[in-house]
Order: C-alpha cells, then sequence, then structure tokens
C-alpha cells in the first residue's frame, strides 16, 4: 500500500514531499529535535526505508529512490540531489559522537554533524555506508559494501573499505 503526500503533511507539518511522489506504508519518516524533510517530485521511498532528522535537515531532490531498509539521519544536515539512487541497506549518517574524555561515558559526550551532500545522478551500491563531511560528487557510482569517508570526484567509481577511487567513468 502506498501512502500519498496529503496524508503526510496532515500528520507532521515538517515534512514536505512532492505531489508524485510516493513513500510506501512501513517507510518511517520522523522530525525528532527538530529539523525538516523535503522530497522532491516523482521519488520514491520504499518499505522500512527510515529517514530522521535528529534536529537537522535531510532535503532529497526530484526523481530520488530510497531503497527498502536505507537509514539516512539528518543530525548535520543531508542534501541529496536528482535522480539519486539509493540501494537497498545503504546507511547514510551525518554525525559523529565525541569520545574525548575517557571519565565520561561517549553516549553523554555530545554528537557534532558537519553534514554529506550527494549531488545529480549519483548510484549507491546495497549495503554502502556514507560518513559525515563526506561530498559525494556529481555522476558517482558507490559500489555495493563501500565505506565512504572521504569526498569524490565527478563521475568516479568508487568502492572499497574505505572506499578508494576504482575508475572514472
Amino acid at each position: 500500500m502506498r501512502l500519498r503526500i496529503k496524508k503526510l503533511l496532515f500528520l507532521n507539518k515538517r515534512i514536505s514531499i512532492g505531489k508524485t511522489a510516493i513513500i510506501d506504508k512501513t517507510a518511517v519518516l520522523k522530525t525528532p529535535l527538530g529539523g525538516k524533510i523535503q522530497i522532491g517530485e516523482k521519488g520514491r521511498i520504499y518499505d522500512g526505508a527510515m529517514l530522521q532528522t535528529y534536529g537537522g535537515n535531510i532535503i532529497i531532490g526530484d526523481r530520488c529512490s530510497i531503497n527498502p531498509y536505507t537509514v539516512i539521519y539528518g543530525h548535520g544536515g543531508i542534501r541529496i540531489g536528482n535522480g539519486v539512487r539509493i540501494a537497498t541497506h545503504t546507511v547514510i549518517i551525518p554525525a559523529n559522537h565525541h569520545f574525548e574524555s575517557k571519565e565520561k561515558y561517549i553516549y553523554k559526550q555530545g554528537v557534532s554533524g558537519k553534514g554529506i551532500v550527494i549531488e545529480d545522478d549519483v548510484w549507491i551500491g546495497a549495503n554502502v555506508t556514507i560518513l559525515d563531511n563526506v561530498v559525494i560528487r556529481k555522476g558517482t557510482i558507490i559500489a555495493a559494501g563501500a565505506v565512504v569517508n572521504k569526498s569524490t570526484e565527478p563521475y568516479s567509481i568508487i568502492g572499497g573499505v574505505p572506499a578508494k577511487l576504482i575508475k572514472k567513468r
């Protein structure tokens, strides 16, 4: 079953979704601690995908697909361009925990986030992890299972742990 925008906007004014976008029934869109979620036209958020702001913004362009069981958090902000494809089980989290003190539990030391940008025409393979302060440039392809901790060059193909340039398109 699919939900359309008008039903979602009624439930939460911090979420805006293009009229032609489709949000599957079990997708989770939440705005804990503030922030907003914006999804463009002709996009699709599949069953089991989870988008939660945690005080930051999640902005997704037109004609994007977020496939099942992908997790996107907003902490430091995330901006996804147009025509982006994100495969199943991808994790995108623009945040890092502080851990300087040995006297406090890590979870009590706070979190910071610089943000993530994914430009237009990007394909992200299954089980990819994208870490904070990364820019995925236009036309990039990220191989399944990669851990991306550095920004990419336009039209590159990257993969591995940590992700490295495999070749240019």
